[in-house]
């Protein structure tokens, strides 16, 4: 990891969004009734999230280009393209990862649009846990229980270690293939954010958000 590492926010926007019926990306955030004005979606909070914490946000978009450009520029975000996005998430992540390198930065934390963004908190404990970790560590992941389970989240914080090996990773791979593979060079870090738990696939999943007050005893928006 270098001493002083230059981060960007990568977000992975390409998804079909196909048991959704809409793009997640423009989800209202906070949750609102339908037909009433929303005052953000998941990828504009995500945007203005990471932007607190990095130098520059890439959001990583497929075949909805059109749609979540707007949303990116007006939110100060730059925009990738994966041209094959049938190829999956994983291909994804690494256009987005290249754009990390041709912007010359060493380290990103990597969001994905399928849930709501996390706390404040818990992006800034990642970016502390990275800065304070000495070189044998190559990307910080939070870690949330729930009830007796350990749940890992994003956004993850990954240095130029962690990059290049998704980057050399075939296509044909998996974030999580890379993640057992390095697993000796991630740290986790314990976060109270009940967000990371959620993942946002279905209307139902949208709705159940939508009217949830309390989780493990906080707000979540």
């Amino acid at each position: 990891m270098p001493i002083s590492p230059s981060i960007c926010g990568v977000i992975l926007a390409a998804g079909f969004s196909s048991r959704m019926g809409r793009d997640k990306a423009l989800l209202p955030w906070p949750p609102v009734a339908e037909g009433t004005p929303a005052a953000n979606s998941f990828l504009g909070a995500t945007i203005d999230l990471l932007q607190g914490y990095s130098d520059l946000v890439i959001v990583v978009a497929g075949n909805n280009a059109a749609a979540i450009t707007p949303v990116a520029y007006a939110h100060g975000a730059f925009l990738a393209v994966n041209r094959q996005p049938e190829r999956g998430q994983f291909s994804s992540l690494q256009v987005g990862l290249q754009e990390v390198l041709n912007h010359g930065r060493d380290a990103a934390f990597v969001a994905l649009i399928d849930r709501p963004p996390a706390l404040p908190r818990t992006v800034q404990a990642l970016r502390e846990a990275f800065l304070d970790a000495g070189p044998e560590v190559w990307a910080v992941v939070p870690e949330v229980k729930r009830g007796e389970e350990l749940i890992h989240g994003h956004p993850i914080l990954i240095g130029r270690e962690m990059i290049q090996a998704f980057q050399h990773a075939p296509v044909t791979a998996t974030a999580r293939d890379v993640e057992h593979q390095c697993q000796a060079h991630i740290l986790y870090v314990a976060v109270d954010d009940p967000r990371l738990a959620i993942n946002i696939d279905t209307p139902e999943d949208y709705a159940r958000l939508s009217s949830a007050e309390m989780i493990s005893g906080e707000k979540l928006f």
